[in-house]
C-alpha cells in the first residue's frame, strides 16, 4: 500500500506531467477569460501551483536578467518600494500595490513557452472561447432586433453582450479579428483558398461585432493603428497606403451599417460641447478632468510620485469643494501612463514605456506568432491612452498571458534557428 502511495505521489510531482498539466491550465484560463472572473482566478492558482515546481533558479534568472522579463519585475519592485512614503492608510497602500502583482506572472510564462513552445492549444483555445461569445452576442442581438424587449437582456449591460461589458468584448474581439486576418494572408499565399476566406469571414465578423454591437470607442482607435501596422509590415510602404485606404472602406462601411457606432462617436463631441460651456459631468467631460489633475499630481511630485496607492486619496481631494466635472473622484486617471506616474513618478512612467518597447522588441521577426505579439502589445499600448487597462482583471490578464505566451513562443522559435539564420 505504501509503494503504491509513492508511486502515486512521484508520478502526480513528476516534471515532465507537470509541465503538459501546466500547459493545459494556460489553455484553461484564456478559455475562462472571456466568460469568468471568478473560473479565470481558480485556474490562475491551478497554473501557477503546477508550473512553479517545474521552473529551475536558472531558467528564472534568465528571464528577469532580459529586458521583456525583468522590467515588469523592476516595476512590481518599485511599486513595492513606493509605498513606503505614500500618505496614506496601509490597507490603502496595499490596494494599489495588488494591481502591480500580476506583472510577475510575464517571466513565468515566458519561462514556460520558451522551454515547451507549446503555445499554440493556448491560442486556439482563445479563439475558440471568444468565437462561441461571438456567436452568443450576435444570437441575442439579432433576436432583441427582431423582437425588441423581448430578446434576452441583462439589466445595465447592451444587448448583444452577454458577459462582462462592451469594452471587455471588443478587446477580446479585435485581437481575434487581427490574428484572422494574419492567418487568412498567410493561406492565401499557400493557395489554401477555402481556409482564407473562412479566416476572413470570420475576422471580419468580430469586427462588425466591435462596430455594430460594442462600439468602444478604444477599440475605434486601435482597429485603423493596427490595419495600418499590418500593411506596412507585409507590404512596406505601398502597403501602408493600401492599408490607409482598406481602413477608410472599413470605417465608411461601419459608419453606415451601424447606428449605435454613429451615436457613440457624434455623442462624444456633444458632450464636450456640454464640459465646455456648462460644466456637465459626463463621460468625455470626466476622463479630460481627470487628465487635468493627473498632469498637475505628476507636477507635484514629479521623480517618484506620490506613493502606492495613493490615487483614489489625491482625486477625492482634489474634488472637495467643486462642482460639476470637478466634483466627480476617481480611482484611477483613465491613462495607464498617468497611474504609475501619479504613484511612482516619471521614474515609474520611464519603466513602463521601457517595458512595452522591450515587449515589442520581442517580435521583430515575420511570421504569425510575431504578429500576434505585436497586436496584444499595440492594442494594450494604444488602448492605455484612454484607460488603465493593465491595472483592470480581464484587460490586465489578458495582455499578461497573451505577451507572455506569445512572447514566449517567440523565443522558443529563435532558439530553434540555426546558428547565422537572421530569416
Amino acid at each position: 500500500m505504501t509503494d503504491a502511495a509513492n508511486v502515486s505521489f512521484t508520478r502526480a510531482f513528476d516534471r515532465v506531467r507537470l509541465e503538459r498539466v501546466a500547459d493545459w491550465l494556460a489553455v484553461a484560463v484564456v478559455v475562462a477569460l472571456p466568460w469568468s472572473t471568478s473560473a479565470a482566478w481558480v485556474f490562475i492558482g491551478c497554473w501557477l501551483l503546477a508550473l512553479v515546481p517545474t521552473l529551475s533558479v536558472d531558467m528564472l534568472r534568465r528571464e528577469v536578467m532580459t529586458c521583456a522579463g525583468g522590467l515588469p519585475v523592476l516595476l512590481v519592485l518599485t511599486a513595492a518600494i513606493g509605498m513606503l512614503w505614500a500618505d496614506i492608510s496601509f490597507k490603502e497602500r496595499f490596494a494599489g500595490f495588488d494591481g502591480f502583482l500580476k506583472f510577475l506572472v510575464i517571466p513565468l510564462l515566458l519561462a514556460q513557452f520558451r522551454r515547451s513552445g507549446r503555445g499554440m492549444p493556448v491560442l486556439y483555445g482563445f479563439l475558440v472561447s471568444c468565437t462561441v461569445l461571438l456567436i452568443v452576442s450576435w444570437g441575442f442581438k439579432i433576436k432583441w432586433d427582431l423582437a425588441p424587449g423581448q430578446g434576452y437582456y441583462i439589466p445595465d449591460k447592451l444587448p448583444g453582450i452577454p458577459v462582462r461589458d462592451y469594452i471587455a468584448q471588443s478587446a477580446e474581439f479585435l485581437i481575434c479579428a487581427f490574428g484572422l486576418l494574419a492567418v487568412s494572408f498567410d493561406m492565401v499565399r499557400k493557395r489554401r483558398f477555402a481556409l482564407a476566406a473562412g479566416a476572413a469571414l470570420l475576422a471580419l465578423l468580430f469586427v462588425f461585432n466591435i462596430t455594430y454591437i460594442a462600439p468602444g470607442r478604444t477599440a475605434l482607435v486601435v482597429i485603423p493603428v493596427l490595419i495600418l501596422i499590418f500593411g506596412l509590415r507585409r507590404f512596406g510602404w505601398k502597403g501602408l497606403i493600401g492599408a490607409a485606404v482598406a481602413a477608410a472602406v472599413l470605417i465608411g462601411i461601419a459608419w453606415a451599417a451601424s447606428p449605435f457606432m454613429r451615436f457613440r462617436v457624434l455623442y462624444s463631441f456633444y458632450e464636450l460641447d456640454r464640459y465646455r460651456q456648462e460644466n456637465v459631468a459626463n463621460s468625455t467631460a470626466l476622463r479630460i478632468e481627470f487628465w487635468k489633475k493627473s498632469v498637475e499630481f505628476i507636477v507635484q511630485a514629479p521623480v517618484i510620485g506620490h506613493g502606492t496607492g495613493s490615487m483614489p486619496d489625491l482625486y477625492r481631494r482634489a474634488a472637495a469643494g467643486e462642482s460639476g466635472a470637478q466634483a466627480v473622484a476617481s480611482v484611477n486617471p483613465h491613462n495607464q501612463f498617468f497611474a504609475v506616474a501619479i504613484q511612482l513618478g516619471l521614474l515609474g512612467g520611464a519603466i513602463l514605456i521601457a517595458m512595452w518597447i522591450a515587449h515589442l522588441a520581442l517580435f521583430r521577426g515575420s511570421g504569425l506568432v510575431a504578429w500576434l505579439g505585436i497586436v496584444i502589445v499595440v492594442q494594450n499600448v494604444v488602448s492605455s491612452l484612454f484607460n488603465s487597462h493593465l491595472f483592470d482583471f480581464l484587460h490586465g490578464w489578458l495582455y499578461m498571458f497573451g505577451l507572455g505566451v506569445i512572447g514566449g513562443m517567440a523565443l522558443h522559435q529563435a532558439a530553434q534557428k540555426p546558428a547565422g539564420d537572421a530569416s
